[in-house]
């Protein structure tokens, strides 16, 4: 890995809570829901990835975009939208 800043989504930490929010989950539910065999997560770090103190690690923004059922691209690109209503019912491209 290079010693160059990666550039973060402006957006990331409000889709992470948009789609938490949406999907009618507490933090300690979506801390439950992303828990993966190598990744252990708390309430404390579901807040802190949606106040944007941290950036999540790819395999849980993998799980955030299974869990609403789009693509991870929606949660990376800043230009695109979440659906409205989550999960989505398809995982087709909204405009």
């Amino acid at each position: 890995m290079g010693t160059d800043i990666r550039i973060k989504p402006e957006r990331l930490s409000e889709k992470l809570k948009y789609i938490r929010q949406n999907l009618g989950f507490t933090l300690e539910m979506m801390a439950e829901k992303l828990k993966t065999e190598k990744i252990n997560l708390y309430r404390g770090t579901i807040h802190n990835y949606e106040s944007g103190d941290r950036e999540p690690p790819l395999p849980v923004l993998l799980q955030y975009a299974r869990l609403a059922n789009i693509y991870v691209e929606f949660l990376i690109d800043d230009e695109l939208e979440l659906p409205n209503k989550l999960p989505a019912t398809d995982k087709r491209f909204f405009n």
